[in-house]
């Protein structure tokens, strides 16, 4: 049995058609896919079921993919892949900004979608230390199981990617 067996990605997407796409070809990857056309379950999901990866739509029904990034975020350094057709640079910003670790836009290519996924996967791999960890220099406090960043009394917000080279 490889790592991949035992990894769960999470596909948030409201349009059937594309979620069953994207959950073909991941599963086809050696991918266990669960699928959800709503953020309030992938939340539900996210808290009880604890997926390898998220595969975020911007645009869902009830809560939007940066809504659902952020409460992600608030708790967990679950990795997240928005995936959207939404292709203005403000967008791919304001995902990032909230914790998305990659942007892809529609239409995509299925095999960029699986390398970028197992790309993430391969960075996000031993992303906390098991004690949840806390590093303190002088004023700084990182707090790898929260991904808080503080300098003093004030938060420092971090991209995850920003947040992974301080620590």
């Amino acid at each position: 049995m490889t790592a991949v067996d035992t990894q769960t990605i999470l596909v948030v997407e409201d349009e059937q058609a594309i979620a069953s796409f994207v959950a073909a070809y991941l599963r086809k990857d050696g991918f266990t896919v669960r699928v959800t056309p709503s953020g309030r379950e992938a939340l539900s999901v996210v808290g009880s079921d604890a997926p390898s990866l998220v595969v975020l739509d911007l645009m869902l029904p009830d809560l939007d993919g940066i809504e659902v990034c952020r409460r992600i975020r608030e708790t967990s350094t679950l990795p997240v892949l928005m995936l959207t057709a939404r292709d203005d640079d403000l967008d791919k910003i304001a995902g990032l900004e909230v914790g998305a670790d990659d942007y892809l836009t529609k239409p995509f290519n299925p095999r960029e979608l699986v390398a970028r996924v197992r790309a993430i996967l391969r960075r996000s791999s031993g992303r906390t230390p098991p004690d949840g960890g806390i590093m303190r220099h002088g004023d700084l406090v990182l707090d790898a199981g929260r991904r808080e960043c503080r300098v003093g009394d004030q938060e420092i917000r971090l991209a995850p990617k920003e947040f992974d080279l301080l620590w």
